[in-house]
């Protein structure tokens, strides 16, 4: 009997915010494994904010997502078919298979993990792109020194929260901005930064300096927009910028800088960057994360919504902020 892989394409591109009638669920037959391939049933899907700037036809530093195809993304899951030497059915693996629960590969672009002392799904989390992008940005842009102040917008996030707790151990002060109450609250409780910001209560700026008495040297930039402009107003001379995401003009038209001089008067040094272009760091970022997650030194939440068939609702709202630290699809 042939096996069936569920798939969710992308069929259409948004025109405004995005929705769930931009995909479509599909059911395909899985054609026999050739010599050399390998097959993944995939256990998680990640699913992440960059994936919205690749469903526009727009010029990026990608290729936008083609239609009809299946939707982009990370995977961890564990090989039940083998035809390749270098992978034994039950080893467990981390790639780029999509969304879809079944994934064939001639071994490239798939990597063996170890689940020993890291849970799989982390693998698409703290130890995975999600962590480098934080160990990244924070230790080669922001650079941070002991006894300076960190920001770090979207703070709750899979991202932001990894920033804070990697910025704390350095000995600076870990200052997050989050929407409400109880993202706050985790951020501060659980996370273990020094002060959390809520952006959600109306008063941005005077809230945000009152958490940075000392103004604030490093920035991790997740949202953009007002969260953007009202950290900007508090940067100290030669503070420096890690432009990670602008989650906040994903669905809409960003919102133009309203100060954006302070970035000379300030001598400000602001990056933009793409972690896949910097492989030469992911052994050593998740070799230190590996070992932070496995001693349980660094702190993470996911939210998981169950089967393939709910990836797209999931994602819309974790565009909209719904979630709380990583947000994945459990598909076994």
């Amino acid at each position: 009997m042939t096996q069936i892989n569920r798939q969710i394409l992308l069929v259409s591109r948004p025109q405004g915010a995005a929705s769930t009638e931009n995909f479509k669920l599909v059911e395909t037959p899985l054609p026999p494994l050739a010599d050399g391939q390998v097959r993944v049933r995939n256990h998680y899907l990640s699913l992440d904010p960059y994936m919205r700037g690749r469903m526009n036809e727009s010029k990026s530093y990608a290729l936008p997502q083609p239609l009809n195809e299946v939707m982009i993304g990370g995977t961890v899951g564990e090989v039940v078919e083998s035809k390749n030497p270098k992978f034994a059915v039950g080893d467990k693996v981390v790639g780029l298979f999509g969304w879809q629960e079944y994934g064939t590969s001639d071994g490239s672009g798939i990597q063996r993990v170890d689940t020993t002392y890291v849970p799989l799904s982390a693998y698409l989390g703290p130890v995975g792109m999600t962590g480098v992008t934080a160990w990244y940005g924070l230790n080669r842009i922001i650079t941070p020194k002991a006894g300076e102040t960190v920001v770090v917008s979207a703070a709750s996030g899979a991202v932001g929260s990894v920033v804070g707790q990697l910025a704390k151990l350095t000995g600076c002060r870990a200052v997050g901005i989050a929407g409400g109450e109880e993202k706050c609250r985790y951020v501060v409780e659980t996370l273990g930064f020094d002060a959390c910001v809520d952006y959600k209560a109306g008063n941005l700026y005077q809230d945000l300096k009152a958490a940075t008495p000392d103004g604030v040297d490093g920035y991790f930039e997740n949202v953009g927009g007002e969260v953007l402009d009202a950290t900007l107003a508090r940067m100290n001379a030669f503070g420096r910028i890690a432009l990670c995401g602008m989650i906040s003009g994903y669905d809409s038209a960003p919102l133009p800088l309203r100060h954006p001089g302070l970035i000379l008067t300030q001598r400000l040094l602001v990056q933009g960057f793409i972690v896949s272009e910097h492989m030469e760091v992911w052994p050593e970022a998740l070799k230190q994360l590996g070992t932070l997650v496995a001693q349980k030194k660094l702190q993470y939440r996911e939210t998981i919504a169950q089967g393939l068939e709910n990836a797209p609702e999931a994602f819309l709202g974790m565009l909209k902020g719904k979630n709380l630290g990583k947000q994945l699809v459990k598909l076994v």
